[in-house]
């Protein structure tokens, strides 16, 4: 016993002599299989382990320090558990691989266009939670799509609206110019009333698709200065009463608070002017447009509410969009459609939203924005 304890460091220096040269073989095997699959790689490290205990029991036989019959023994325990090794890390780089391919393809109908379906099989934890992020990203993906179709589908039809309304007064003006030119004109004064008429139909039309391009690229630049909404709504009516009177539309004061916003002051009057504008011309006449305004906790809501009738309950969400005017009983006789399109990329820019519903004989539309100090 003495001598066998006496001997335990030159073993010791020996095992590990055999262990770190078999360890050295496996490093350099991984490293070469690197690239291959992950099959390949849990089988070599298999080997790797048993064949680092396997090395350092042959430094030590090699030292004389075991006998031939347990040499002998130590071997066959190794290579038993070698092959053992060696086959359950080749059946769990199969279960890897074949979780690693049905992930694979969820992710292959993901990039062409599809949703993201996790794989219904067993993964490693690793896979599980790639797949859990690939399954947020399919969702975020498909809302994206949705969007850009969206905008895609308000872009064709604010083309087809502006070429509709480009194309009546633009034949309208072209007829009037040949009727004063070959002097057929019965009433040159109307005639000429009616084109300068046309052209700031037009020029309107021209300065709204040029305030949404600005907003749409991000190029609005803001003046914000603090001011009470009581004076923004104030002259906004003022401005609007006209128009009101015009159409035979009653603008009422349903309780305006003097409450104070830091705004940009042109660029809300434009807001409150196109939604003044757009419920006079949907209002009957001895029909009643509210204007409303007061604080609701940290915001400011401005609210406008007409006697348009209503707006289909599926047409709601797209009030705002770009080129959107509905049924043919709310289009107005002048615009694009892009009033409201502005409305809400100005209030998206001061850090606000807009909304709209349907309220007893018409709409109303709320202007939500952050309060001043």
């Amino acid at each position: 016993m003495e001598f066998k304890l006496s001997a335990l460091p030159q073993i010791a220096l020996h095992a590990a002599l055999g262990a770190a040269l078999a360890g050295a073989v496996g490093a350099w095997a991984l490293a070469a299989a690197r690239r291959r699959s992950v099959a390949v790689s849990l089988a070599v490290l298999s080997a790797v382990a048993v064949g680092t205990m396997l090395a350092g029991t042959l430094s030590v036989a090699w030292a004389m320090f075991l006998s031939p019959h347990d040499l002998a023994v130590v071997v066959t325990v190794t290579a038993m558990g070698a092959l053992t090794a060696t086959v359950t890390a080749l059946l769990l780089g199969r279960w890897v691989i074949r979780a690693h391919r049905a992930l694979e393809r969820a992710a292959t109908a993901l990039g062409e266009g599809g949703r993201f379906t996790p794989p219904a099989e067993p993964m490693p934890a690793e896979l599980a939670s790639l797949a859990r992020r690939l399954a947020d990203t399919g969702e975020r993906l498909a809302a994206s799509r949705e969007r850009e179709r969206a905008l895609e589908s308000s872009r064709r039809e604010l083309v087809a609206w502006i070429s509709h309304d480009l194309r009546s007064p633009l034949a309208g003006l072209r007829a009037m110019a040949e009727a004063l030119e070959d002097g057929i004109a019965e009433d040159p004064d109307r005639y000429h009333r009616q084109i300068r008429g046309e052209v700031e139909r037009l020029s309107s039309m021209v300065g709204d698709l040029f305030e949404l391009s600005r907003i749409q690229a991000g190029s609005l630049s803001l003046s914000p200065t603090r001011m009470s909404v009581y004076d923004l709504i104030s002259d906004a009516i003022a401005g609007a009463d006209p128009l009101a009177k015009e159409c035979g539309v009653v603008l009422a004061d349903h309780g305006v608070e003097p409450v104070p916003v830091e705004v940009d002051g042109k660029e809300m009057s434009r807001v409150l002017a196109n939604l003044l504008l757009n419920a006079i011309r949907h209002t009957p006449a001895d029909g009643t447009v509210a204007v409303a305004a007061s604080r609701r906790e940290d915001s400011v809501v401005v609210s406008v509410t007409d006697g348009c009738g209503g707006i289909d309950e599926r047409d709601l969400p797209r009030v705002f969009d770009t080129g959107w005017r509905g049924t043919d009983a709310r289009t107005p006789p002048a615009g694009a459609g892009l009033g409201l399109a502005i409305v809400r990329g100005i209030v998206e820019a001061h850090a606000g939203r807009t909304g709209v519903r349907n309220v007893p004989g018409g709409c109303c539309f709320e202007v939500i924005l952050p309060a001043a100090a």
